[in-house]
């Protein structure tokens, strides 16, 4: 299996660049959010679920609005 994974991630190294690329950003800005508005809970999830940024972006668009001050 581990050699299965290392051949992907060799032969498709570009495409995991770009996703990688793609997503960093997109969980940078949920996770400052989600702290920002005290959300552990949301802090935690984003933290550790790699959805590629579809999570991040529906918690930045939809449950992540910013709070009053």
């Amino acid at each position: 299996m581990i050699i299965v994974m290392e051949q992907l991630f060799f032969n498709h190294f570009w495409i995991v660049t770009l996703l990688a690329v793609w997503s960093l950003p997109w969980k940078g800005v949920a996770l400052w959010r989600a702290a920002h508005n005290h959300d552990k809970r949301w802090f935690t999830i984003l933290l550790f679920v790699n959805t590629l940024a579809v999570l991040d972006i529906l918690y930045l668009y939809v449950w992540g609005k910013k709070k009053g001050i």
